[in-house]
Order: C-alpha cells, then structure tokens, then sequence
C-alpha cells in the first residue's frame, strides 16, 4: 500500500520523535509498501540545521528505500514557549505545497506523527483529496506540555488550543499514542475508544544489547575500571528536569568512586554545565554516532532517567528502550501509577520527581550493590526483548490499517514479502464512512 508520513522530525536526527519516525518508515518500505515521508531539514537536538541540509530550500532525498520530501523551517536559537509556536507553525505552512503534490500520487493512508499538530489541518486535507485514511500518531501531547510545563501561560490561550486539539483529534480515523495512558488520554480529548490504538516505541535487541567486557568508553573518557559510572544519554531539554541531576552530581561531589557521564544536546545544556563547573566527578560527551550507541549505553552502571512531575503521561522518554536493552540498572523519575512508572518500578527503581535526596539516595545504594545492579539489569534486559518489538508494533499498524479498508471493501493488492515473516496487509484503502468498531489494543 502507498503510506505517506508527514512529520517535522526525521533520520538523520539520532534522538526522539525523529528516530522512531525514520525507523518506522524504513520497516513498513521493508515489508513491501511504498512508503513517503514530508518532514523538515534534521535540526533536533541541536537546534540547529545539520550540514549539508539548508533552513530555507525543498529538498528531495532517498534514504534506505524511503522517499522523503524536506519542508523549509524556522529554527530558532533559543527555543522558548513562543518561538516553538512559530517554528512549528513555520513547517505546517511551508509542508503544504509538498502535500498538496502528493495529493497526485494518491496514497492509501496519511499518517501524521506529532508533534506537530499544527500539521494535522493539511494533512487531512491531502487525505480527503486522496480520499485516504488518516492516522494520527501522538509522541508528545504537545499542546497538555506547553502549558503544563509553564512554556505558554495564558488560561485563555489553553482552553482555545486545547478545544481545536480535540476538534483535530476527533477528525482522524486513528488516534494512537505510545503508551497505554498516553493513548487514554485520546479518549478525554473526544476520540472514541474504538479509533484509539496503542502503537508503544521499540528497540532492535540485536543492535543494544550487554557487552562481556569493558566498554570502549571508559578507556576514551580515562575512568578508572572500579569507578562507578551514573549515565544520562539523550536530548537535554524542558521536559527532562534535567537540573536534578547537576543537584545529585553536586550531593555525590564526596563520592570519589561516583562519576557522572552526560551525553547529549540540547536548549538546558549550557544550563546543566554551568550548574557542574567546578565539580571533578561530572563528565560532559556531545550526541554519539548512532552506531557507537550501544558502547555508550554499556558506559552506564547505572543509567538515570529524570523527569518532570508535571511532564507526567504527556510524554514517555524513548531513551528507556535502549537503557533496558543495554542490560543495566535504570532508576527513573515518576509518579506511582503513570507509564514510566509501571515500565521502570519492577525491574529498576523509582523515586519521585524532581526529588533530588530521594535520587541521591537511590544511586548511593545502588552504587554499592553490584549484585541487585546485575539482578535489575538483568530483568531489565528479558522485559526489552519481550516487550518492544518492532515487529509487534508494525504489525498493530498494518492490521488496523487493515481493519479501515475491510470496513469499506477495499481490495487486495499484491505486496512483496515481509521483513519479518508476518504477511504484509497489502490493502488499497479508501476512507471510510464511519468508524470501525474495533477494540482498542493493548499496549504490551
């Protein structure tokens, strides 16, 4: 079938939403669809459009068997509440001629990956001059962050966007989010609980997995082989509440055989070195190639996953797939009863949000038990390659897919065979009338 992806973030951009759209799009090409991504120039963590990519030109690529059509964008410097607004709004108007040309390709589906919901009014405008079914893919409730994280402020303001929110969502076929929460907050929104689906993030376990030796790192960065190395590797912005850990770093200052590693980009970095200069157990690394990811991940003894208590169900950290798969003991940031929460609590350990003692103390512990290290390492490992699949999730994709075009008698096309083994859909899909009456899946 021909899937069209519209979203701001995409390969090769090695963090975030970006990541997980390229992969998804290089899979489902894998399993015989013909797959078109319009997205914007790779700009993410960085904020800052990466070489041999321009801010202000169309561009056209092929990238490992994907054809994907870049959209001019505005990126700005220092992204705040009201800047972010006109860099997403910069996309959804520049990607409207690029959607407005594959109206005459004519795809099957259109699928749109948020952020950026301001995206969602062309992307169902292609759709119905495509008379396609449209798909709406939430990684971030982007509108519930801005105002709960204190990036937009006007009460007025919220209640305006979160009401075109709800009249966009309500006007997708299907609404899926990343979690079992996060895609139950569709509902609240309006969507009905039968165009809801759960399509979690995943990790190819082959590509991250436990190393039986040392990794490369320690030598790189001269850490001693006893040292006990707490990793946080990923973008380095609001959401993160990554200012907790340059407060644990300064706690732990005492500790001689505790080493902080930071790796990443992003707008709170210059924030969270200012907060460590002067402090001899903190280490900073910019954003690793991808391909030296699973060496930096083996890097941890402990791997730290901070979180904003208010960012709590309104996005799900995708760096947790690669830390459970590395095999090493996470301890995260969360509320009792949220998605990080019930992911992280029986095989890592859990303290509450922006609790810098309790974080203390967590590491303190663990920092000297390298046995129960192994133990959640361990668990963390076998929950990874039961649980994120990518097989699984692109199958859930391709069988709700299918489950559209059977509700309006769509036919069979001939499709190449998968990747994976599972036969691919292979429907043409038309829009449908009404909703399907589906259930809603399960997350896991």
């Amino acid at each position: 079938m021909k899937i069209l992806i519209h979203g701001i973030n995409y390969a090769p951009e090695l963090t975030g939403v970006g990541k997980y759209t390229a992969e998804m799009a290089v899979l489902l090409a894998s399993r015989g669809h013909e797959v078109r991504v319009v997205c914007a120039p790779p700009y993410y963590p960085d904020w800052r459009v990466g070489t041999g990519y321009a801010s202000w030109r169309y561009q056209r690529e092929m990238r490992d068997g994907v054809e994907i059509w870049r959209a001019p964008l505005w990126v700005p410097s220092h992204p705040g509440g009201l800047t972010r607004l006109l860099h997403l709004a910069s996309f959804a108007a520049s990607s409207l001629p690029l959607l407005a040309w594959q109206a005459l390709w004519r795809p099957d589906a259109v699928m749109l990956v948020a952020p950026a919901l301001m995206c969602a009014p062309g992307a169902l405008m292609l759709a119905r001059a495509a008379r396609a079914n449209t798909w709406l893919h939430i990684q971030d409730y982007e509108v519930d962050a801005a105002f709960g994280l204190g990036l937009l402020k006007s009460s007025r303001v919220a209640h305006v966007a979160r009401w075109i929110e709800s009249v966009l969502l309500r006007r997708f076929d299907v609404v899926s989010s990343i979690t079992r929460q996060m895609s139950a907050r569709a509902m609240t929104k309006g969507v009905a609980p039968s165009r809801v689906v759960c399509l979690p993030n995943w990790v190819d376990v082959s590509a991250i997995f436990p190393l039986s030796r040392p990794s490369d790192y320690r030598e790189l960065l001269g850490i001693p082989p006893g040292q006990k190395v707490v990793l946080y590797s990923g973008n380095m912005g609001a959401k993160q509440g990554i200012e907790t850990l340059a407060d644990t770093a300064v706690a732990l200052a005492a500790r001689t055989d505790i080493t902080f590693v930071f790796c990443g980009c992003g707008a709170a970095k210059e924030s969270l070195i200012r907060r460590c200069a002067g402090l001899t157990n903190c280490l900073f690394l910019p954003l690793q190639p991808g391909e030296r990811l699973n060496e930096l991940l083996n890097l941890a003894d402990i791997h730290v996953l901070p979180q904003r208590g208010d960012a709590a169900d309104l996005v799900m950290p995708s760096k947790l797939t690669g830390m459970f798969a590395s095999g090493r003991a996470t301890v995260a940031m969360a509320r009792r009863g949220t998605a990080l929460y019930e992911a992280v609590s029986p095989r890592g350990v859990v303290v509450p949000p922006d609790s810098v003692k309790a974080l203390t103390a967590a590491i303190t512990v663990l920092a000297g038990d390298a046995e129960r290290r192994a133990a959640l390492g361990k668990a963390a490992r076998a929950y990874a390659e039961r649980t994120f699949s990518p097989e699984s999730t692109i199958r859930t994709f391709e069988e709700r897919l299918a489950m559209l075009s059977r509700a309006v008698g769509g036919r069979r096309i001939k499709a190449a065979a998968p990747a994976f083994g599972a036969t691919p859909s292979g429907v043409v899909l038309r829009r449908r009338r009404k909703p399907a009456a589906t259930e809603e899946a399960a997350p896991d």
